[in-house]
């Protein structure tokens, strides 16, 4: 998407603007807000806790995690795939040390893309057994640090990425073998990311053209096979299964069926020109791209539905092919800590303006942003965005809720609609923005980044603590 640098033409009304007016603007959806919302007297409760007290105990604007959504979601993922498929949670969506140890307590995988995750979920005591290690452009001392840890998995993503692996290999032991912090020795092992010409958003997808980017090794180029000669070739490398990802915010399997259709297809080719990797080769991964609700217009398919389908796919692709069905791993990351986290922000100025027709928009200054979260600006993203420490019976007002960065793109809610009796001093709670807001997070025009906090059964507690201008401070020379 090419974009100006404002962000989309902001003073447009959309034609269709009078079709999501909501029937009620203090109701909560279930498949938009946490598990554990709701109102109680009229204010929004987040597990059990006023926002009102949360804001007074941790400022705003404040992040909420509702811890017990989090785990449940863990949970939804894990019954749905069983015991024949890997989840890895994707760290990319938002990681930190609290994160790290409830998906550890949940028993599921993870996956980071960068040394900062990887050491922060070491440090975490995250087994290293369990991490999938991401990127398309590790460097040599990321490589290091993943393979003296003893990682799941390194995902390769290029030929100079075989080559260093092959060389640190060759480093740490005769014929390849790769020591280990816990003192073993094996060889490396990896999988290889294959660009399978799909890209696949919410109900569409596109089948072919699509492998002009910077991730992965080209299926109809060829590259992908001689990826994998190469990693046979090299005695320190164990090529342990194939990798795809084929886009975000998916509703619709019908791009993964053609992904694994072409993956099946390659893992039958590579078997046959190199069949010592059969026993090798155990797992097909799909990557991740699950859907959630941003707004009530968004239809995500139920966890085990998703499942149903993507191990129906792969079960009957490697049939029509006569293979052994691998293990199946998935990836996500939004679809899990997007819905259960809430963002809540205080109203500093409501301005109204004057368009052309009479028409007027209601602007919703609040104080945050474009800085804890770049999404809407990034990629037009929608949310849902309510009145949360009171609620109220005035008639709808469209609203643009705008944050305090001097920039015009500075937009958090694009269209919305709030009630006519909005205040200064009243807060609003704008909903599942758990994956990519904090961890795209950024002290634009000088601001700390906000608290996260996690609540669960009434109380409260930090996980990530609001930054203070000593922080902001601690870079500078002077």
């Amino acid at each position: 998407m090419r974009a100006h640098p404002a962000g989309p033409r902001h003073g447009e009304i959309p034609a269709d603007h009078t079709s999501f007016v909501p029937a009620d603007l203090n109701e909560l959806d279930p498949a938009v807000w946490p598990r554990g919302a709701g109102r109680s007297g009229g204010v929004m409760t987040l597990a059990g806790n006023d926002v009102r007290d949360l804001a007074m105990t941790y400022g705003t604007p404040f992040l909420a995690m509702d811890e017990q959504d989090f785990r449940s979601r863990c949970q939804d993922f894990a019954d749905a795939f069983g015991s024949a498929a890997d989840v890895h949670y994707a760290a990319k969506a938002f990681l930190s040390s609290h994160i790290v140890k409830w998906l550890a307590q949940e028993g599921l995988s993870l996956d980071v893309c960068s040394g900062g995750e990887l050491r922060l979920a070491l440090r975490a005591g995250f087994p290293p057994e369990q991490i999938a290690l991401h990127g398309s452009n590790k460097s040599q001392v990321e490589l290091e640090t993943a393979v003296e840890a003893g990682v799941g998995a390194i995902v390769v993503d290029s030929f100079d990425e075989i080559g260093r692996l092959a060389g640190i290999a060759d480093a740490r032991g005769s014929a390849g073998s790769a020591s280990t912090s816990n003192g073993s020795s094996r060889r490396i092992p990896v999988m290889i990311r294959v660009t399978v010409g799909v890209e696949a958003h919410t109900h569409e997808f596109i089948a072919t053209a699509h492998e002009d980017q910077k991730f992965g090794f080209s299926l109809a180029g060829g590259d992908a096979a001689e990826g994998v000669r190469r990693i046979a070739a090299a005695p320190g490398l164990e090529l342990i299964g194939l990798h795809s990802h084929i886009g975000s915010q998916i509703f619709d399997p019908s791009g993964f069926e053609v992904s694994a259709h072409r993956l099946v297809l390659l893992l039958k080719s590579v078997i046959a020109d190199h069949p010592e990797l059969a026993q090798t080769i155990t797992t097909l991964d799909l990557g991740g791209g699950l859907g959630i609700a941003y707004t009530s217009a968004d239809t995500p398919p139920p966890v085990d539905a998703m499942a149903k389908s993507l191990t129906a796919i792969v079960e009957r692709e490697c049939q029509a092919a006569g293979l052994v069905v691998p293990r199946i791993a998935v990836e996500p990351g939004r679809a899990i800590v997007g819905p259960g986290t809430v963002t809540v922000y205080e109203i500093g100025t409501i301005k109204d303006v004057h368009l052309d027709g009479g028409v007027v928009r209601r602007y919703v200054s609040v104080d945050g942003g474009m800085s804890d979260n770049i999404r809407t600006a990034l990629y037009d993203a929608d949310y849902t965005v309510v009145l949360a420490s009171r609620s109220s019976a005035a008639l709808p007002v469209r609203s643009r809720v705008v944050g305090k960065h001097c920039e015009s793109g500075d937009i958090v809610v694009r269209d919305c609609y709030l009630p006519a009796d909005l205040a200064v001093g009243d807060l609003v709670a704008v909903a599942a923005t758990g994956a990519y807001c904090y961890a795209m997070a950024s002290n634009y025009n000088r601001l700390p980044r906000p608290p996260l906090i996690a609540v669960t059964g009434g109380t409260s507690r930090l996980l990530l603590r609001r930054e203070t201008d000593d922080d902001l401070m601690l870079l500078e020379t002077w």
